[in-house]
């Protein structure tokens, strides 16, 4: 079980890899670097990857969780998402899963990869047999679990929303409370998971853009929609990105006989 969790937390990875990049073209699109339609462009690229998380996420784990990494998982994982969110909707259109529906839909695609990318069908059915049964099994699959998050999502929303709330409450015991669990995590691989909760779906603001009101989940999206009391969940991480980290590598690298420096370098770059 931990070894599958730890798969899990690697495959988020590359979703997440991408969330530097759109943070910074929100951050070009206030209006105090660039201006008018530039400003827009930049932001709404941002908005792109942010509007789209559960999508990325759905894309990125089934993609890492299957075996030969295949971009049939991948494209799996994509129709899974936009299948389970249409069927939840469909049936409750006050249901809003946010990333949890990228992240169980990218698990199901992975695992049915693994086990049906060399199936064989009946010769009249060749052609839909091997990796190309995956994307067929997963949006099967994906209703099954449309229909369940429309049904009863709400009951597990109510429970992610009061434990919101109480940590939010906390203030500064409920940040503290976070960076513990995330700092006793690393060494299992884990953190990641816990970081997909507070960062994505911990608290929600309301906001108006073009007109429309439309709401962001999480500490990362609130505090780039303009929420002034977010960010308390990611604050903490800076100073040792920015300033430890750089430091550990210059003493590696310094540390470093002259003759592998390079090589060094290059790694730790």
């Amino acid at each position: 079980m931990l070894s599958f969790l730890q798969k899990i937390g690697k495959a988020m990875m590359t979703p997440i890899a991408v969330l530097p990049i759109a943070a910074l073209l929100l951050r070009f699109g206030f209006g105090d670097i660039f201006e008018g339609q530039s400003a827009a462009i930049m932001k709404a690229a941002g908005d792109a990857v942010f509007g789209n998380l559960d999508l990325l996420f759905g894309i990125g784990i089934a993609y890492g969780l299957a075996k030969n990494h295949d971009g049939a998982a991948a494209l799996a994982g994509a129709i899974g998402v936009l299948i389970a969110k249409a069927v939840y909707i469909s049936i409750d259109d006050t249901v809003n899963m946010g990333v949890f529906i990228g992240i169980i839909i990218g698990v199901l695609a992975g695992l049915l990869y693994n086990r049906f990318h060399t199936v064989k069908l009946p010769e009249f059915l060749g052609f839909f047999g091997g990796k190309r049964f995956v994307p067929i099994i997963t949006a099967l699959t994906a209703i099954l679990v449309g229909v369940l998050a429309g049904y009863y999502w709400h009951y597990i929303q109510d429970g992610i929303d009061a434990f919101s709330n109480a940590i939010i409450g906390l203030g500064e015991i409920g940040t503290f409370i976070y960076g513990t669990l995330n700092r006793l995590l690393i060494p299992l691989g884990l953190h990641h998971i816990l970081n997909s909760v507070f960062w994505f779906q911990l608290g929600d603001y309301e906001y108006i853009q073009a007109g429309k009101t439309l709401v962001a989940h999480g500490d990362l999206h609130r505090f780039f929609a303009g929420d002034k009391t977010s960010g308390i969940y990611m604050a903490g991480f800076y100073p040792g990105m920015m300033f430890g980290l750089p430091a550990l590598g210059l003493a590696m690298y310094l540390n470093t006989p002259k003759s592998k420096r390079k090589k060094v370098g290059a790694i730790l770059a």
